[in-house]
């Protein structure tokens, strides 16, 4: 392994032009640190963390904290999100550090590894309405990223998807297709997403003069989706399409048309927010499932460069962004039933 003395003479550079140029010090010219840069991977080199440290005041590695369910599971996109950030900080030599929330407090977590002094920001995920962590964070000047937003114009870096055009696109799509009672299967009104998809729901049938009577706020699980369908469709005037929280959720609710012996278009329609889930995959419905999708694993490389965009000086403002989001109109969706 290369040390930067090693570098400086291979380039016929000064240790210190080298140690700045790979340190992202300003004042080397930009064809100096890309050589530096280049030559330095060329020849094997790692930064010694400590010696980085006393150079920049970065230590190089940023945290994570996850929240564990009760069973000790993660969610269907954990490793596939821990993998695709592991590989885009990297990129940018710097290491993830990741730790498991078994706390009821939120915020303990990120007080226990401030005190260890190691961090040089987090990157934050599945924000609550008003999150505490937020105001904890900001409070005592820590940077981090949101995947997502807890509140309206927040001041903090984040990526995330507009939850209230996901609901806004859904209802369009079957407006357009003549459905008047329309239903809403949404998450816990706690997790911002959630509260998002129902303000927009209820602004996107309230322009069109429709009712927000058939909306659930509590479904997570397919189960949770099949009762709340089961539940709606006994009225005396059910749904005619049903909009849902996720992929998982949607399962339920077509398994719930099939068990009172309706068919999945022609009387009922049903879309669901895709995020791209490994094991429930929207194409392998039968019929297959018409979706708002944008998969969570595209947040991946984005949330890691916004993170050490603003460590390196970027105001918070330029760093909110918010990704495409894409309707894919399959067979689960079509023309409202005609009125017996």
């Amino acid at each position: 392994m290369a040390t930067l003395k090693e570098i400086s003479a291979e380039l016929g550079l000064s240790v210190t032009t080298v140690s700045r140029a790979l340190n992202g010090f300003p004042e080397v010219k930009e064809h100096t640190r890309v050589k530096v840069r280049e030559t330095a991977e060329r020849m094997g080199y790692r930064p010694n963390r400590i010696a980085q440290r006393l150079v920049t005041g970065r230590s190089g590695m940023v945290g994570m904290i996850v929240k564990i369910k009760p069973d000790m599971s993660a969610d269907q996109t954990f490793f596939e999100m821990l993998t695709g950030l592991t590989a885009a900080l990297a990129s940018r030599d710097t290491d993830l550090v990741l730790a498991v929330d078994q706390d009821s407090d939120p915020v303990t977590p990120y007080k226990k590894l401030l005190e260890r002094d190691i961090l040089d920001g987090f990157i934050l995920n599945a924000p609550i309405v008003d999150d505490p962590r937020v105001t904890f964070l900001q409070d005592h000047g820590v940077p981090f990223v949101m995947h997502g937003q807890d509140r309206p114009d927040p001041t903090y870096p984040s990526f995330g998807i507009d939850n209230a055009q996901v609901s806004a696109q859904s209802v369009k799509l079957l407006a357009n297709l003549g459905h008047k009672r329309i239903a809403l299967i949404n998450d816990e009104l706690r997790h911002a997403y959630a509260s998002e998809r129902r303000s927009g729901f209820h602004a996107a049938m309230e322009q069109r003069g429709l009712s927000t009577d058939y909306v659930q706020n509590s479904a997570t699980l397919e189960s949770h989706g099949y009762m709340h369908a089961l539940d709606m469709l006994s009225g005396s005037a059910p749904p005619t399409a049903f909009i849902c929280a996720s992929t998982v959720v949607a399962a339920g609710v077509m398994k719930a048309v099939h068990d009172r012996g309706l068919r999945v278009p022609d009387d009922i329609s049903v879309m669901a927010h895709d995020d791209a889930l490994p094991l429930t995959r929207a194409i392998n419905f039968d019929p297959a499932l018409t979706v708002t999708r944008a998969p969570l694993r595209d947040a991946c490389s984005p949330l890691a460069n916004i993170l050490l965009d603003h460590l390196d000086g970027k105001p918070a403002r330029e760093l909110q962004v918010f990704q495409d989001i894409e309707t894919i109109v399959r067979g689960s969706t079509g023309p409202a039933p005609k009125e017996v």
